[in-house]
């Protein structure tokens, strides 16, 4: 054993601080299967009349999917996720809920840059149709201070990386926090990506949580 190695009773360990967390869930074929079927038709009819999306175009919808019977399936699995990260959390309070939900549709070569979802507590998305070269979502380090210094390294890991890349599927589910930065690489397969996205907030936020956690004097 080196002298280098003498002073240390025992391994050094690593803590994991403030970790930033993805809740990934994937429906059964039997259940996402049908539901896709259904948002399908409605976004079909949703865009009749509209021109065809062209190369590197995008298209949302309005953000009140939640309340039309065609996403009546999705509704308590997206619920159903928001009560297990909530469990998770240990957060002693209301389930939160939905607070707008809304259709994204990426032709080829669009993209999504970088952003978050304000004024909410937890965000989503869930995939209806997504293939080869088209099925990642990234999600970025939140916290902007790492960025002052960022020697080259010799090997990315999770440790020194500024950026994690989630691959998804047809049929998956996943919930972030909405003040994780996100954003959506180039749409690089001949079809289209289609997904919905959503936003979970305390109801009565503002009678219940929104007091000053030191209390009021």
């Amino acid at each position: 054993m080196s002298a280098e190695n003498d002073v240390w009773s025992a391994t050094p360990e690593v803590l994991r601080l403030f970790p930033s967390f993805v809740w990934k869930s994937q429906l059964r074929g039997d259940v996402h299967a049908p539901l896709n079927a259904l948002i399908l038709e409605r976004l079909n009819e949703m865009r009749r009349g509209l021109p065809q999306l062209q190369h590197g175009e995008s298209w949302q919808s309005g953000h009140g999917l939640h309340t039309l019977n065609e996403f009546r399936t999705l509704v308590p699995c997206i619920d159903t996720a928001a009560q297990r990260v909530q469990e998770f959390l240990r957060i002693a309070s209301s389930t939160p809920h939905i607070t707008g939900c809304w259709a994204n549709i990426n032709a080829p070569g669009s993209s999504h840059r970088m952003h978050t979802h304000p004024n909410n507590f937890l965000s989503g998305v869930y995939y209806v149709q997504v293939q080869e070269r088209a099925d990642t979502i990234n999600f970025h380090d939140p916290r902007p201070e790492t960025a002052v210094i960022r020697p080259p390294v010799s090997e990315l890991t999770a440790y020194n990386t500024d950026q994690v890349v989630v691959t998804v599927a047809t049929g998956m589910l996943l919930v972030f926090p909405s003040w994780l930065p996100h954003s959506v690489d180039t749409n690089c397969s001949e079809h289209t990506r289609i997904s919905v996205s959503f936003n979970l907030m305390f109801p009565s936020f503002a009678e219940t949580m929104a007091e000053p956690l030191w209390g009021v004097p």
